[in-house]
């Protein structure tokens, strides 16, 4: 009895109604703000776009606006899609102060990756990096409680990253978003994510797990 009460007081905590505690608020500014500069349109594009030459002459919030910046309506129909069905699969994975570390971090780990890695790429825009960051966080996170749901979409997320890494992008993706598709995003936001949904585990390892051991008491008894 007492097992079972505590794992459901953790679930209630943790995996309350979507929209409590603003868990929507991070996809609702995002595409705010897509919006927005795609309502602008192509002198948004210009000043925002992730641009290598620009962010080496000091215009550093490139690095940040690059990722809501698209290549026109349909690239930002597709992520907006994207990010909806996201949040409703994994949306319930972390609270919303996590969603937001989780996603400064995607951000970082593929700004990094094309400053080092990706030296001749000149420019970038769109949100998909970021998507495939907070996808792999959330199943990472939810994998305790939804294992299989949380094991299969992670296989389907790893290969597709493998897919793309060996043969490029996905049939007709190009053609959706109307330009080239650049999958080291993919993965490079994929493992920012992993990585953040890592960081935020290890405080729940080092807790206490007091209410399971008085669980595991009370069973026995």
């Amino acid at each position: 009895m007492g097992l079972r009460l505590a794992r459901a007081e953790r679930a209630t905590g943790r995996f309350g109604g979507l929209w409590r505690g603003g868990r929507w608020s991070l996809p609702a500014v995002l595409l705010a703000c897509a919006l927005l500069a795609e309502a602008v349109g192509a002198p948004a594009r210009e000043a925002l776009r992730y641009a290598r030459t620009a962010v080496a002459d000091g215009e550093l919030w490139r690095l940040v606006t690059g990722h809501l910046v698209h290549l026109g309506w349909s690239h930002l129909l597709m992520n907006a899609l994207a990010l909806v069905a996201i949040w409703v699969l994994v949306g319930r994975s972390l609270r919303g102060a996590e969603w937001l570390f989780v996603a400064a971090v995607s951000v970082a780990g593929i700004d990094a990756g094309f400053w080092w890695l990706d030296e001749r790429l000149e420019w970038y825009v769109g949100m998909s990096g970021l998507l495939h960051g907070l996808l792999a966080a959330g199943l990472l996170a939810g994998s305790r409680d939804r294992r299989g749901e949380s094991l299969a979409l992670g296989l389907l997320l790893v290969g597709k990253l493998a897919w793309e890494q060996l043969f490029g992008a996905l049939p007709g993706s190009a053609e959706a978003a109307g330009g080239a598709v650049v999958v080291d995003a993919h993965l490079y936001g994929a493992l920012g994510g992993a990585a953040a949904a890592v960081l935020l585990a290890i405080p729940d390892r080092l807790r206490p797990r007091t209410g399971d051991a008085a669980g595991r008491f009370e069973d026995r008894r």
